[in-house]
């Protein structure tokens, strides 16, 4: 099922819509589109961390630890990152607790085999313009946006892998 949410909707709504598995604005992806799709890309705001991944394909990962689909997708994201660290991704997890107890508390109940940065003001997470949990960006090799995920469904899953497989098999610039 794919809703359309690029209508204007309420934080909740949108949210909800979300929950209901809808696709969240932005969230372009097209293989088939190949170099289009990549020169429609958007950089990736300015944040060290990534300008030392350039090269990888990465996929970052806002979430917090009173989100239960954030809960689910830590499993998720070990795999990806334990099958596809040979292929060049790397997963980042980035944490939006103000209290930083909490995320230490969620990440002992659920170890995280990637690298976790956390955002108590929750600066990076309104660069990337967060609006829900968890929300991804796959990056490319180059930097650029290619994939926005608002939300967590275990039916998204292999169609998040077969994304990501495409960005690994593009070259590096």
């Amino acid at each position: 099922m794919r809703l359309d949410v690029s209508k204007r909707l309420t934080r909740r709504g949108l949210l909800v819509a979300l929950a209901l598995g809808a696709t969240a604005p932005g969230a372009v992806f097209s293989p088939a589109a190949g170099a289009k799709a990549a020169a429609e890309a958007t950089a990736a705001p300015a944040w060290p961390l990534l300008g030392s991944l350039k090269g990888k394909v990465v996929l970052v990962d806002f979430w917090a630890s009173w989100c239960s689909p954030c809960l689910r997708s830590f499993p998720w994201m070990n795999e990806l990152q334990k099958r596809h660290a040979a292929d060049g991704l790397v997963v980042v997890a980035v944490n939006l607790d103000q209290d930083r107890a909490l995320a230490d508390a969620f990440l002992e109940r659920t170890p995280a085999g990637f690298k976790v940065e956390f955002d108590q003001q929750g600066a990076l997470a309104k660069q990337f313009g967060v609006q829900a949990m968890p929300t991804s960006f796959l990056i490319d090799r180059q930097g650029r946006i290619r994939v926005r995920h608002a939300g967590f469904r275990d039916a998204q899953r292999a169609e998040r892998e077969r994304q990501i497989q495409h960005l690994l098999k593009e070259p590096s610039a």
